[in-house]
């Protein structure tokens, strides 16, 4: 294992997506929190900021006023990804109205497992040609957490194909990333994030859920992570600064 990657800040969506509740706190202190959040992001210059889509506005107007190229990310029916797509349609307008430039949807994996893939497959072509025709980098999220290995072969392969079919030209902006990080705490694995890379390729994965430390976050980029989600970007980079 290498720990000399070059510029791993460019691997990171720093992702803030606890919500007030989880924290125990009011809502104007968790914008607090996520004022200083972005803040930091953009002094680190990670790739990009994670949010929940209330907060996509805020981070437009601190990245706009900073004139940083660090990148906003919001995510899309999360996190069980079981509403209708015409849900999932109009909260990813608003988030592009708001100013994102990437898009991760949760997939709607329960229907997959049930069998009904004209409603899974329609659902991934409307909402990944609305991303791209609005030049947004598109992530689905599989859960992998939920899957059996063999289901996350069989959903990261259909997905490849509705986009290898209909946007052959755009395959490096449609990422398959492994999870919300809510399913029962389960999140990210080598195998999986091996397993996804090998059927996808050359569309990027992005890995996410747990990857908590520098040796971890190495690990996944070594077996074919392209983007990293993570809580802790910043304390990861400054293991790797030390040594780099």
């Amino acid at each position: 294992m290498s720990l000399k990657i070059l510029n791993i800040s460019q691997y990171f969506d720093a992702t803030f997506l606890k919500t007030s509740a989880e924290l125990g706190i009011t809502d104007d202190l968790l914008e607090e929190k996520i004022n200083l959040f972005i803040n930091e992001t953009v002094d680190y210059n990670f790739k990009c900021v994670m949010l929940r889509p209330n907060f996509v506005s805020l981070a437009k107007k601190i990245i706009s006023k900073r004139s940083s190229s660090v990148r906003i990310g919001t995510v899309i029916d999360f996190p069980l990804g079981n509403q209708d797509t015409e849900v999932k349609i109009n909260e990813a307008k608003l988030a592009i109205k708001n100013g994102a430039d990437e898009l991760d949807f949760v997939c709607d994996y329960n229907i997959f497992k049930m069998g009904h893939y004209d409603i899974f497959d329609q659902s991934i072509l409307i909402c990944t040609k609305l991303a791209l025709e609005n030049n947004i980098v598109v992530k689905w999220i599989i859960e992998t957490g939920a899957l059996s290995k063999n289901e996350i072969r069989q959903i990261s392969k259909r997905i490849f194909n509705i986009c290898l079919s209909n946007f052959p030209n755009k395959m490096e902006n449609i990422f398959v990333k492994t999870s919300t990080g809510y399913y029962g705490g389960l999140g990210a694995t080598q195998k999986d994030v091996k397993s996804i890379k090998s059927i996808v390729s050359p569309m990027p994965v992005k890995a996410s859920g747990g990857v908590s430390d520098l040796i971890s976050c190495i690990k996944m980029i070594e077996v074919g992570a392209d983007r990293i989600g993570t809580s802790r970007a910043d304390i990861i980079y400054n293991e790797w600064k030390k040594i780099n």
